[in-house]
């Protein structure tokens, strides 16, 4: 044996990076997130949930149809907690959100590795690094078919519910159930469904932790199956008639049938067990049994999740209670497992270190990218010192509404305003603090969870339906009995009503009696 290898054989493992240097690194990394995936506090469900906040903290807002803001209130935490926030900081409510967006960033870096430390005990610092690396370029990736992402670039109730959940994986991982419970009961009050499946997901890797023979195991996981399908069954058979109204509503979402996903969002459900499969594979022998049985508990409730899906949650079924459970929504748990194992396995079986920080790179880039793309005419982080200068036209437009219309005004715009090209699924009433006719899209989806609401909603998304591209004659018939006393149309829309407002995408019009 020569000298050099005398002193490779002798050399002293790599030490474990410092909990300063951990630090540094998260606070590096929470700041890369955020510029590379961006930050829209008013957009998408981000704008439903600043709705119910605002409502919270001044409830003359929204006069009309206020139980379109207020219907979510009934089940979270979320908004008393952000208006609290408020009171207590001072701060304006863009700069609450902004900086607990930050937080939220950081504390599901943080609950990712600590799910790391506990399954790569002996690997270097740098494996888990790069997994935590990965979790942060691909922090907006599309769940599958579900309309979720892994993670917002604005701030919602599943900002804090999943880095909760995450936390208490970690727990669990060390058989500390009282921290792990007191992780998904926080989860809970601000996101009751999301942090059930954390709940699913912690009795699903108790059960194989327990279980020491993969013959129990098996047999374990197969009775817990068949419990959920039984469970399932039961609640589709208990569950009330639904009204026609309300089975529209639920039609609507897609993505709670499987059959109506596009090919490549199936394969969005089988890519993270192929990936978690080829870990367990080829990793073997070198997997400790905590990395082991969080694989198994990631396959055995996915597969649980989809079996229910496939068997009941039909659209053409009568009643949709299971559907509306969105089963599949724990698949978000299982991205970021997926994903903080992809990349630390990736960095270990990896020959060239530097490949794999090149690989996380491209893939940040590849997302920054697509984030751009989605909301091309939006700054790509909104920042709170500017609250009103996006340069978005139909942001201005929602702006001069919130200056210069009565705070009683009742807007009516087409039902599917959000998913216009363009308007970057910017939300009229969080931006324009003005009641607004309920839409297809957002309101859609509280009609959906809400048997009272789905009258009102159908309605009113009908009567709005195509709403630029109609006479004044049919428009007026459509609008006035709902008391509309203001419109925003597109720019090219034929109106003998006054447009004090106009801009080269979209105008705002009174509608006159």
């Amino acid at each position: 044996m020569t000298t050099s290898q005398q002193d490779q054989s002798t050399a002293a493992p790599p030490q474990p990076w410092s909990k300063p240097a951990w630090a540094t690194l998260l606070c590096a990394l929470t700041c890369g997130t955020l510029l590379i995936h961006g930050y829209h506090p008013l957009a998408e469900d981000g704008g439903l949930y600043v709705a119910g906040i605002q409502y919270t903290l001044d409830p003359s807002l929204f006069p009309h149809y206020t139980e379109f803001v207020r219907e979510h209130l009934r089940f979270s935490l979320f908004a008393p907690v952000i208006s609290a926030a408020v009171h207590l900081t001072h701060l304006s409510l863009l700069w609450v959100l902004f900086l607990l967006d930050i937080l939220s960033i950081w504390l599901t870096l943080f609950s990712a590795r600590q799910i790391l430390r506990r399954v790569l005990p002996s690997a270097p610092s740098a494996a888990p690094f790069a997994g935590v690396a990965l979790l942060a370029a691909w922090w907006t990736m599309p769940i599958a078919g579900t309309s979720l992402l892994l993670m917002d670039p604005y701030l919602t109730a599943r900002s804090f519910s999943t880095p909760l959940s995450l936390l208490a994986i970690a727990y669990a991982l060390d058989d500390a159930y009282a921290r792990a419970g007191l992780c998904i009961a926080l989860a809970a009050l601000l996101h009751p469904l999301m942090a059930a499946y954390a709940l699913a997901f912690l009795i699903v890797l108790h059960l194989s932790r327990v279980t020491r023979s993969l013959k129990a195991r098996i047999l374990s996981w197969l009775t817990l199956t068949f419990a959920a399908l039984v469970l399932a069954a039961l609640l589709q058979s208990l569950a009330p008639p639904e009204s026609s109204a309300f089975r529209a509503a639920a039609i609507t979402r897609y993505y709670w049938f499987l059959s109506q996903w596009q090919w490549y969002e199936r394969l969005g459900l089988l890519g993270p067990l192929v990936i978690l499969a080829g870990i367990l594979y080829l990793r073997r022998g070198k997997l400790s049994e905590n990395a082991i049985t969080l694989c198994h508990t990631c396959l055995v409730l996915a597969t649980i999740a989809t079996l229910i899906a496939i068997l009941f949650a039909h659209e053409s079924s009568t009643i949709h209670l299971v559907a509306r459970l969105q089963v599949l929504r724990v698949y978000m748990l299982l991205y970021a497992i997926m994903t903080i194992l992809l990349g630390a396995t990736f960095y270990q079986t990896g020959k060239r270190p530097y490949l794999a920080a090149a690989a996380i790179l491209a893939m940040a880039a590849i997302m920054f990218y697509v984030q751009r793309q989605s909301f091309l005419l939006s700054p790509q982080v909104e920042f709170p010192w500017h609250p009103d200068s996006n340069p978005n036209p139909w942001v201005q437009a929602f702006v001069w509404a919130r200056h210069n219309t009565p705070s009683d005004a009742l807007f009516a715009l087409d039902a599917k305003y959000v998913n216009t090209d363009g308007e970057d699924a910017q939300t009229f009433r969080a931006t324009a603090l003005r009641s607004a006719l309920p839409d297809y899209s957002k309101d859609g989806g509280e009609a959906s969870i809400t048997p009272a609401l789905a009258p009102l909603w159908q309605q009113a998304a009908d009567a709005q339906k195509d709403l630029s591209q109609l006479t004044d004659a049919t428009r007026d018939a459509r609008l006035r009995p709902f008391g509309v006393t203001w419109m925003v149309l597109h720019a090219n829309a034929q109106t003998a009503h006054l447009c004090p407002y106009a801009n080269r995408t979209v105008k705002v019009c009174r509608l006159t009696p």
